[in-house]
């Protein structure tokens, strides 16, 4: 099997979808989830006001807001989190985002002072952070904020991972990658466009260039910048066409060396990190 059609299978993409099938799919898996574990009842999500945050945000509200309607349990909650270093340059979009998610409750925890504290701790200890892993402790700060959010609240952490950036591994490992339930996966990026479109969302939150905004030394990077590919490039080819060898060399590229980050911890019974 070629690698292109192997990633594809792996990761679940269609050529073309049924937007509201796709919803659908979507709101039905959350709730399934939930309904299955009777123990759990929120889920928690960060928010920072873009794209697929914005898209698993109202998903899961939508999610949540059907629970209750259905079981007439009023327990069920959806926390979005804002998770901000500081002063972010994109507030006006993370509230944006809000206003459409209307999440049942807001939290912030402002991120910064807890890195600024890791950092100290690893500086004395003779460890000095670039600003490249300074950025994955800030993705990681802010994943262990939502699972201490989840634990006191019997919630679960959504995931925004999708195909485009499942392909790359572009996510940091235990930081924003390290979720429970991943309701976009299977999706690439223009068809999680397409679905927010459907639902109503306003267009600069979903035509706004993607940016992870984790290094100090280079803030606000696209992530297309960062990847050497356009996300076009990415969906296209995630829907088995056949694009420029030189982009296509570039996504294999990244899938065959990110392939540990979509993997559980190696075990002696793993070979894939030998090919």
């Amino acid at each position: 099997m070629a690698l292109q059609q192997e990633i594809i299978d792996a990761l679940g993409v269609k050529p073309t979808i049924d937007v509201q099938q796709e919803i659908r799919t979507s709101i039905d898996f959350l709730k399934s989830y939930l309904k299955a574990h009777p123990f759990l009842k929120s889920l928690v999500l960060g928010i920072s006001g873009g794209q697929d945050s914005t898209l698993a945000g109202k998903l899961s509200q939508l999610a949540i807001s059907e629970l209750r309607e259905e079981t007439g349990n009023q327990d069920y909650q959806f926390i979005a989190v804002r998770l901000p270093y500081g002063a972010q340059a994109d507030e006006q979009d993370c509230q944006d985002a809000l206003q459409f998610i209307k999440a049942d409750r807001t939290l912030t925890v402002n991120i910064k002072e807890a890195v600024l504290a890791s950092e100290k701790a690893l500086r004395e200890a003779g460890i000095d952070l670039s600003d490249f892993v300074r950025g994955n402790e800030k993705a990681r700060e802010r994943m262990k904020a939502q699972y201490s959010i989840a634990g006191m609240t019997s919630g679960v952490v959504v995931g925004t991972d999708h195909a485009a950036e499942a392909v790359t591994g572009f996510f940091t490992k235990y930081g924003d990658g390290g979720t429970d339930i991943n309701p976009l996966f299977r999706l690439n990026k223009g068809q999680g466009k397409q679905l927010l479109k459907a639902l109503g969302c306003p267009e600069h939150l979903y035509l706004k260039h993607p940016t992870a905004d984790l290094e100090d030394d280079r803030p606000g990077l696209q992530d297309e910048v960062a990847l050497g590919v356009t996300y076009e490039m990415i969906d296209q080819y995630l829907e088995g066409k056949k694009i420029d060898d030189a982009a296509a060399k570039i996504i294999e590229g990244w899938y065959l060396k990110t392939e540990h980050k979509r993997r559980p911890p190696v075990t002696v019974f793993d070979d894939f990190w030998q090919k």
